[in-house]
């Protein structure tokens, strides 16, 4: 019998991804509404609480997910300080100097980076049709930018720090793959704690005025679900279909968060919007459909993560066989298949 997850490896990726990608596009014209009148730093910590939060009531048992190790704390601390400090300070900061909408749009360039990194870092296949998908939703960001441009210089500043944040979350996507085989529970809890401590710290030393018991509730609310959960469905996107296709997939969340704004009162959009939107649409589709097949070889690979038996890589044996997901260190033996399959832990090999 085949399963689907076989048949369209980059469905389950692309699907995970697109969830992260609507609920952080949902959180940015909610950290601007919340966050109005404090400083970035307090901004950033409250937003990280919430996905600390989320880390911490999310942990598997140890059979089901690989632990961090002590090997990882570097990676980790990296991912802290340009994802959970550099990039959410850099976004409350901008997102207090121009429109939901411009700040949203703008993050579409973190597919960009992250896209070109993994491919510089880890040598991602990226084949015709996903150097489409990518310059669909590159056009299409590039296209609704461009409309907020038409609004003056005032927003440059605003928009220039929300363009440090999509370069520091690329580098944060980046780093963060070779941790997608961990416990996503476990990185986003490492993550958010290191980055509450260090923008909390900051907060404390350049005077931000404190929140309001509604602001703060807010914020870790938004924390809880734009940056503790999408971070969780990214990492395990990012285990499904690699980093580069995670992150061209997550250039949608602009759209939402832009759709969103509008919603909310902003009219600064237009009919290019709409036009790029659709581009984007068409890009995140391309993704989903993507079958990239051809007899390709394994060597013999030992590592942990979670895993099952049913999906033509994990042909070891139990005593009893264990049902579903579970997780432990394991042997791959050399094999040669054809079969559609994407750049995940398995399928890291040259073209």
């Amino acid at each position: 019998m085949k399963h689907s997850h076989v048949q369209w490896p980059a469905l389950r990726g692309g699907l995970l991804a697109l969830l992260a990608a609507a609920l952080f596009g949902i959180s940015t014209p909610l950290v601007q509404r919340f966050g109005s009148g404090l400083g970035a730093f307090t901004t950033a910590a409250l937003l990280y609480a919430g996905a600390a939060i989320v880390g911490a009531l999310s942990r598997q048992h140890i059979e089901k997910e690989a632990r961090l190790m002590r090997g990882d704390i570097p990676r980790l601390l990296s991912m802290a300080a340009f994802g959970a400090v550099l990039g959410p300070v850099a976004l409350a900061w901008g997102l207090q100097h121009t429109s939901g909408t411009g700040a949203s749009l703008m993050l579409t360039l973190e597919a960009l980076f992250t896209a070109l990194l993994a491919r510089a870092l880890y040598g991602e296949t990226m084949d015709r049709r996903v150097w489409a998908a990518m310059m669909l939703l590159l056009a299409g960001g590039i296209a609704l930018v461009l409309d907020q441009g038409r609004q003056g210089g005032n927003q440059l500043w605003g928009l220039l720090a929300v363009l440090l944040a999509t370069m520091a979350w690329g580098a944060d996507n980046t780093l963060s793959r070779a941790l997608a085989e961990r416990d996503p529970a476990q990185v986003v809890l490492g993550k958010a704690v290191l980055g509450v401590c260090a923008t909390a710290v900051l907060a404390i030393l350049f005077g931000d005025p404190l929140p309001t018991l509604g602001a703060a509730i807010g914020l870790l609310v938004v924390g809880a679900s734009g940056y503790g959960l999408s971070l969780r469905f990214y990492l395990l996107a990012q285990r499904a279909f690699g980093a580069a296709r995670t992150g061209s997939v997550f250039a949608f969340a602009p759209f939402i968060g832009a759709a969103l704004a509008i919603a909310l009162g902003d009219r600064s959009g237009s009919w290019i919007m709409a036009a790029g939107g659709l581009l984007m649409v068409l890009g995140v589709a391309l993704h989903l459909a993507e079958s990239h097949g051809h007899v390709h070889a394994h060597e013999t690979l030992q590592h942990e993560h979670a895993h099952r038996h049913d999906d033509g890589h994990h042909n070891h044996t139990h005593d009893p066989m264990p049902v579903g997901p579970h997780s432990h260190e394991h042997v791959h033996e050399p094999l040669s298949h054809a079969h559609p399959h994407v750049p995940d832990a398995h399928h890291r090999h040259e073209h």
